[in-house]
Order: structure tokens, then sequence, then C-alpha cells
């Protein structure tokens, strides 16, 4: 039951993330939210912890376990949130910016989930781990060319695939949801629609995926797209 259930959330302080965190509050979890400074950006409540810290260092994940552990007495579900993402044409990225893409969007993703799946393996009644990855990993646009950080939101799709069938027998579920264009402060002010709907999502709308893939017990190794049907080819 969501109300004896603990989920941690990372890039927990604004857009998706925080509607992620509301979306678990809401339905009676008890959330431990995560961000360079989550705590600046969310409300107090009772069932939310605030763990301020930079997810591409592994001593920030173990942080955030403990604080599951020690305010709510499990981790049983992990949203792999953060992120970070840049469009521009593929000679011009550095391999600095290479770098930031592996430390938060692939680091963060094992920092946390190591910690996440032990913990689930040793309370021994399964879980869930659900990632934030992007169409635009398996649906790319010539008019918006981000090469580099889709290196990264394609790798997590596969891992995905992977750690749901590593884990299934365990019952901890893997999942991803790849958002299309959303309207968070990643994609700037009034973001242009890129779909065959010509609509943008709201990150209530992202969170409303995850909440369902996070309960669907009987769900594994999906990649959910949220993304106005970009997915589906040329429009």
């Amino acid at each position: 039951m969501p109300g004896k259930a603990t989920a941690i959330i990372t890039g927990a302080s604004q857009g998706i993330g925080a509607a992620i965190v509301q979306a678990f509050l809401d339905r009676g979890y008890s959330v431990v939210a995560t961000a360079r400074s989550v705590s600046k950006g969310l409300e107090p409540n009772p069932r939310l912890a605030l763990v301020d810290g930079d997810i591409g260092q592994a001593a920030t994940a173990e942080k955030v376990a403990q604080t599951a552990m020690g305010q709510f007495g499990s981790i049983d579900h992990l949203v792999n949130n953060a992120g970070i993402f840049a469009a521009k044409p593929f000679t011009e990225y550095t391999i600095g910016e290479f770098r930031r893409f592996v430390s938060v969007n692939l680091e963060g993703f094992i920092f946390m989930t190591q910690a996440a799946v032990r913990q689930m393996l040793s309370q021994g009644r399964g879980g869930s781990v659900t990632t934030i990855t992007a169409a635009l990993a398996d649906n790319p646009i010539a008019g918006l060319p981000a090469s580099i950080p889709m290196i990264t939101k394609g790798g997590l799709n596969a891992i995905t695939l992977s750690l749901a069938s590593e884990y299934a027998k365990e019952k901890i579920r893997f999942n991803a949801v790849a958002p299309g264009v959303v309207d968070t402060p990643l994609h700037g002010n009034n973001p242009t629609p890129r779909s065959p709907m010509g609509t943008v999502s709201r990150p209530e709308d992202i969170a409303e995926a995850v909440v369902y893939l996070t309960e669907a017990g009987h769900v594994t190794g999906e990649v959910l797209h949220v993304d106005d049907g970009a997915h589906a080819g040329r429009w």
C-alpha cells in the first residue's frame, strides 16, 4: 500500500521532479527527494525528506538511502529523474560537456539505483525503478540536434531492459518514461511543440505515467513514451 511505501525521487527541486514528488505525496507515499538545492524548492511535509546533493557523486546516493531508511524504514520505489540536456550541433559539444552528461545522467543512475536495489533485495519484497529518458533517443529530429545527451538517454533505455530481466525473479521492476517536449524550465519559456499532436506535455502528465509504472505490478522492461506521438515516426 502507498501509505507504507517509500519512494526516492532524484532531480526533485522543480519541473518534472517536483510534479512527481507531489503526485507520490498525494497518493500517500513517503518520499525522499534529492537535488542540488531541493531544500529551497519544496514545501515541508511530514512524509517528505529532503537531501541536497549532486547525484553524480556516490556520497549523495548513500546519504539519500540512509535518509530513507532512517526516517521511513524502507526503500520501495526509485524514480531516476535527475538529468541534464543541451541541444547543439554534434561538432560543437565539448568533451567537458560530454563528461557532465555522463556524470549526471549515467553515473547518477548507477549510484542511486545500486543503493536502492541492494536495499530492495535485503527487504525481499520487490520494488520498482522508473527512469526518465527521452523520446529523442529513438526518434531523432533533424531540427533539434542532441546527439551527445542522447548517448546517455539511449543507454538508460538499454539498461532498463537489461535490469528488468536480471531482477525479474526478485520482483524488482524496471521501467522508463520517455517524454517529448515538456513545459519545464529545461525547455525554456513557451517551448515549441514537436509532435503529431502539436501539443506540449505538462510535468503532471509525466508524473502520472511514473505513478502508473510504479504501481503496475505486472509491467517491467517497458519504455513508455509520453510525447504526443513523436515516437510513432514522421509527421
